[in-house]
This record gives C-alpha cells, sequence and structure tokens, in this order.
C-alpha cells in the first residue's frame, strides 16, 4: 500500500472539509448541545423538534422489532412453481436477518446517526461482525460525524472514508495483535504509557472491492501501517439527508432553519431579560446626600430615608413590549418546526379523525420526505441490508445469495414504504370494481390469480398465505372466479361474467 498516498488523501479531504466545520458547530450548539453549552441556549423548539425527526425517521425507515424489508424473487422467476419454493426460502432468511437486528444494538445507534443526519446533513454507520458467542452476529456503531473525513467515489456516493482517533498505546497493541509495532511503542504498552496516539483509519474502492488500511502517526515520521485488507462490503455506510450538486457533504433540516434557530434563541433571551426587569424592575435615585444606593434593600416593610424636597427612589419604565416579542416568537418557533417536519410527521390526533384523513396524511408524509428516502434507500438500506447478508452469509446462517436484481431483489415495506404500495392497491382496486361492474367481455380480461398475487406482492404478503401454482387446478373448481363475484356484489347478472379467468396473455394488471 501507498502509505504517504494515503495521507496525502486525508489531508486533502481534511482541508476541504474545514470551512463547514464552524457550520456544524453552531447546529450542534442550538439543536443537540453538549452539557457545558447549556448555559448559552435559552430556547429548546429545535433541540425538541431535531430528536422528534430523527425518532420519525427511525419509526418511519427502520422501525425496531418490525419487518421494514423484504426479500423476493425477481418477475420472471416468481409464477413459477420454483419461484414460490425460492419466496418462502428467502421469507426464511429475511426472518433471519430481522432476528439478527432485534438481538443487536441496531435500534440504539441508528438513532443516534440519525441525529447527525437531522442536524449536520450526513450521518455514519459502521456495521461489523459481532465475536462468535454474541447474541447477534451484527455489531452497529454510529460514527461522529466530526471524527469522519469522507470524500465522493466515482458513483456518486460516499465511499472514500477517513477516521482520525487517538488510543492510548495499549488498546493499539490489543485493537491489532498481529502489527509489528516499534520498540518505542511497545515499551509504552510495558510501562502503561497513557497518552493517546494518533491513528488513521481509511477505507477506499480499489478493484471491486473495499480496501482498508490503519495508520500509526507520528509527528515528524512517516506513518506506520498497522493492518491492511480488504472487505467485500464496505463496513462503513455514509448517508446524506439533501445535497447539493458540487458539494460532498450533506446538507440537514437543521442548517436550513438556523437563521430562525438563532433568531428565536435571542428573543427568548431578550423576553427573559425584559421579564426580569418588569419583576425586580430600574429605580432612579436623586443625589440628595442622603441616600445612599449601595446601602438600599428592596424587601417588604423597608424604609428608604430621603432628603426634605427629593424625589427620593423612584422606578424606571421598561421599554419592551410583550405582546409584539411573542408574537415574533410564536412565529419563529412555528417556522422551526414546520422546517424540521415536526408537526408534518407527527401521527393525526383526536375522536373525529377519518381514515380517509389518515390516508391523506400519510400520503402528504411520503410526498415531504419522497427525495430524502429515495436517497437514503439508495445511500443507507441497501448497503446495510447487503454488508448484513454478506455478514450472516460468511457465518454460515443463510445460504448464499446475492442482490444482483437478477435473482433476488430487495423489497422494502416500512411504513413509509408502503404508502405508495396502498395508494396503487386502492387504484387496483378501484380499476377491478370498474370492470366487474362492465361485465362481459370487459371482465372477461382480468385474471382473479394474477390479480391476487399482484396484490400481494404490493402490500407485502408473505408467501405462505398464497396457494401453489401447482394446486390452483385442484382449487379452482370450488372457487367462483373474481369476476362472478365481483358481479354479485355489484348486481350484475352471473350470465354477463367470464366463468374462467382470462390467459395469461390478457394481464393488463403486470402493466
Amino acid at each position: 500500500m501507498d502509505l504517504p498516498r494515503i495521507q496525502r488523501g486525508f489531508e486533502r479531504a481534511l482541508e476541504r472539509r474545514r470551512p463547514l466545520e464552524p457550520l456544524w458547530q453552531a447546529c450542534y450548539e442550538h439543536a443537540l448541545p453538549a452539557p457545558g453549552q447549556l448555559a448559552d441556549l435559552f430556547d429548546a423548539t429545535a433541540a425538541d423538534a431535531a430528536e422528534q425527526l430523527a425518532a420519525s425517521l427511525l419509526a418511519e425507515l427502520t422501525p425496531p422489532w418490525s419487518r421494514w424489508f423484504g426479500l423476493a424473487p425477481t418477475r420472471p422467476l416468481a409464477d413459477s412453481a420454483e419461484g414460490l419454493a425460492a419466496a418462502e426460502a428467502l421469507e426464511r432468511v429475511a426472518e433471519t436477518v430481522q432476528a439478527h437486528l432485534d438481538r443487536s444494538n441496531f435500534a440504539v445507534e441508528m438513532a443516534q446517526a440519525f441525529l447527525d443526519l437531522v442536524v449536520a446533513g450526513t450521518g455514519v454507520l459502521l456495521v461489523e461482525e459481532a465475536p462468535i458467542g454474541e447474541a447477534s452476529a451484527l455489531r452497529f456503531t454510529a460514527v461522529p460525524l466530526r471524527s469522519a473525513v469522507l470524500e465522493e467515489g466515482p458513483d456518486g456516493r460516499l465511499s472514500h472514508l477517513y477516521r482520525l482517533s487517538r488510543l492510548p498505546p495499549a488498546a493499539i497493541a490489543e485493537r491489532f495483535p498481529e502489527a509489528e509495532l516499534p520498540a518505542s511503542l511497545r515499551q509504552a504498552v510495558e510501562t502503561a504509557d497513557a497518552t493517546p496516539l494518533p491513528l488513521l483509519e481509511a477505507l477506499w474502492p480499489e478493484g471491486g472491492r473495499i480496501a482498508y488500511a490503519a495508520l500509526l502517526q507520528g509527528e515528524g515520521t512517516e506513518p506506520l501501517l498497522l493492518h491492511g485488507g480488504h472487505f467485500v462490503e464496505s463496513p462503513c455506510i455514509a448517508f446524506r439527508w439533501l445535497k447539493v450538486p458540487g458539494e460532498t457533504y450533506g446538507r440537514g433540516p437543521v442548517m436550513k432553519a438556523l437563521p430562525d434557530i438563532r433568531t428565536a434563541n435571542k428573543v427568548v433571551e431578550l423576553v427573559l431579560k425584559n421579564a426580569s426587569i418588569a419583576a425586580t424592575g430600574i429605580w432612579q435615585a436623586e443625589d440628595d446626600g442622603v441616600l445612599n444606593p449601595a446601602t438600599v434593600q428592596l424587601v417588604p416593610g423597608a424604609i428608604i430615608p430621603k432628603a426634605p424636597g427629593s424625589a427620593g427612589l423612584t422606578p424606571l419604565a421598561a421599554p419592551g413590549n410583550f405582546d409584539v416579542s411573542q408574537l415574533v416568537l410564536s412565529d419563529l418557533r412555528a417556522r422551526i418546526r414546520t422546517a424540521l417536519l415536526a408537526d408534518r410527521l407527527s401521527p393525526l390526533a383526536g375522536a373525529n379523525v377519518t381514515a380517509t384523513a389518515v390516508l391523506e396524511h400519510s400520503a402528504q408524509t411520503a410526498r415531504l420526505l419522497g427525495a430524502t428516502y429515495g436517497r437514503l434507500q439508495n445511500e443507507l438500506l441497501t448497503p446495510m441490508v447487503t454488508r448484513v447478508l454478506a455478514i450472516l452469509r460468511r457465518r454460515g446462517e443463510i445460504p448464499p445469495i446475492h442482490l444482483d436484481g437478477r435473482e433476488v431483489t430487495l423489497r422494502y415495506a416500512s411504513p413509509l414504504a408502503r404508502v405508495q404500495g396502498r395508494a396503487d392497491a386502492a387504484n387496483t382496486l378501484l380499476f377491478l370494481q370498474a370492470v366487474g361492474s362492465i361485465g362481459g367481455t370487459a371482465a372477461a380480461q382480468v385474471d382473479a390469480v394474477a390479480a391476487t398475487r399482484w396484490l400481494a406482492r404490493t402490500l407485502g404478503a408473505p408467501a405462505e398465505v398464497l396457494v401453489p401454482p401447482g394446486q390452483q387446478a385442484e382449487l379452482g373448481a370450488g372457487v367462483a372466479p373474481l369476476t362472478t363475484l365481483r358481479a354479485a356484489r355489484t348486481g350484475v347478472p352471473a350470465e354477463l361474467s367470464a366463468a374462467t379467468p382470462a390467459p395469461l396473455l390478457a394481464r393488463p394488471l403486470r402493466a
């Protein structure tokens, strides 16, 4: 490995990241402040809305203890007898993957990565193989964005990643037991020296795989290679909320609302100062030689002396207007919550909420997060599932399957992904109802079996609920065709409806 080239690549990427660091710092101070920064924060609207948005992303994209993805055979294979057996086998694979996700720390670390995504616009998730003997074969770590330096690859993804950390000599020796450590480092381990040393880890695509290198940096010396190798799939996944052309890092909703967040924080600070003045007051006194302001105590029952003819101690009127400041503050808080989607993603509440309102609210959520969900699906969900499958395949937990799109396809079944599926199913059911009302040759163009299987795929029904293709002929004698049932419901005479399903070539639902 060319260690100087890796070092130069890290320095160039770090230099391009430096202009963003003050903006990230401001976003974190107002939306996700550290314990020592709370003294300068007066309004918690942004912090509350950012936490709600991160929780909503977790619930809408990767809900804990719920299946948010599925594996299915591709369309040419799905309609055959082999396809049904493959669908059942893939269903068992998906159950195995979900069981390992549930037993791991996935939900905890994914929520933390979503916080970075909301605040800074970019999140980083590390997917590692856990040691043998643990409850799950998977281990997740939300990598802080401040310690990650990213670069785009030829495909537009953040495939080049550098991570600079500081570890004591003992931790370095324990993490890389096979590395040839220099004499000074071995002596530091023996003497229990706790001085942290800079460790640079790099990931980059190379020859169809992901190359890895761990370098021990030193002042004025060449970097020392501690470990090097290749991964089939990248263990570190970087994803963005929104990307502007020409930029590497993403932009988050907190960045967009940062001017309003700063203004609201300042308005609340001024309101509190005005409230303090209104509660305690500002006083003025004449220098009459009798009244000493340094000894005056404003307590109940106090007697304050003054000279004859002097005005004594008089209050000074407050110049602020609470009504105007409250109006400005209410408008700022509303804009912050709108920018962070706090009011858009929350579920509808109330006793008079109808099913139509719930469906329309879900459709509006899908429209708001459409572009973001597409990017997260491409940069986060698909690479993460691919990485998890590679780990479990190497462990022997699942058969050797690959998400190449030729035989196996990845389907998303999260609440946000099901919104479009429900809309497509509703349109298809409306079409079937209209065709059933027409009857005659129009109804004969619909294949009830194909319609059922399409609805099952669209709504994410498991393969076990469908009749195998070889048994359809045995069950056909006791089951009425779709057009007959539809005709009976809509009042169309049965003789105007087709008695048998249409052939395979007459399947408009596959368009």
